[in-house]
């Protein structure tokens, strides 16, 4: 990134240009990047630039109430997101739920879906190559595993298309591709606010 665009952390974007009409720009930003990473393990489906870029409009000026105004993330393909199919990396299995997600309704009150993220199939594994999709490549070093289940999640996240992404963990898909990747993962307890 060139020193006019922001670090994808909340407080650098939340910083940037004031962010009164920032939605638009960091819009354009995320996806300049997805083509700078280049790396088509990482999304099962991008959501279309125009959208992002209505959704964006639509937030209006920022908000300081909402931590996440603005802020794009991205979603492992196991959540439901209204309008995107679901496959839990398995075609077969795709649906398309009417519905967002209690957690993705909450967050894109302030914070823009940008995709959904590729995984071990079924979130059944630890290594994050069991998916019939392109495998993502490590964020550090494309020579190891990108750690699963919720492996383009942390991929997503590590190279900074997105400043946060939702994943799943069971017993470890959410931890272990982070520390594979350099961020952190975050299981919160049941219950936690």
């Amino acid at each position: 990134m060139n020193p006019t665009t922001p670090a994808f952390d909340i407080t650098s974007l939340h910083a940037f240009d004031g962010m009164a009409a920032v939605s638009p720009t960091l819009s354009k930003l995320v996806f300049a990047r997805i083509i700078e990473v280049s790396d088509p393990g990482i999304f099962i489906h991008l959501v279309e630039k125009d959208t992002v870029l209505a959704e964006a409009a639509k937030l209006g000026a920022f908000d300081p109430a909402k931590p996440l105004f603005g802020i794009p993330f991205a979603v492992k393909d196991n959540i439901d997101v209204a309008g995107i199919p679901t496959t839990a990396a398995c075609p077969d299995y795709a649906y398309a739920p009417e519905k967002d997600a209690t957690v993705v309704r909450l967050l894109k009150e302030a914070a823009l879906v940008i995709d959904k993220t590729n995984l071990d199939q079924f979130a059944t594994g630890l290594i994050g190559v069991r998916s019939p999709y392109p495998i993502p490549r490590n964020a550090i070093d494309p020579k190891l595993v990108p750690g699963g289940s919720s492996s383009g999640s942390a991929v997503a996240t590590a190279q900074g298309i997105v400043s946060f992404a939702l994943g799943t963990d069971t017993a470890g898909s959410g931890r272990i591709r982070a520390g594979l990747n350099n961020i952190v993962g975050l299981k919160p307890s049941v219950g936690a606010h």
